[in-house]
């Protein structure tokens, strides 16, 4: 394999590898966020609002993973 080769495929794993732990992070987010809201529906609101928060920055972080990963491959 070349460089070339070995730069895009090191690329598609860590792309997957952000993906994945992204849907992981988000997925536990929601979990927590509708039992605190079962738990306390007078607070559905503020739990909400928070989870939405949380999972904004949790975004942000694999655009920016995602983009590093681009970067990376483009450049070999």
């Amino acid at each position: 394999m070349t460089n070339f080769a070995l730069a895009f495929l090191a690329a598609g794993i860590g792309a997957g590898l952000s993906i994945i732990g992204a849907a992981l992070g988000i997925g536990k987010l929601a979990a927590a966020a509708m039992d605190a809201t079962g738990r306390q529906p007078a607070a559905a609101g503020d739990i909400r609002t928070t989870m939405i928060i949380a999972a904004a920055l949790i975004e942000g972080a694999t655009l920016f993973a995602l983009v590093v990963c681009i970067l990376l491959a483009i450049k070999a």
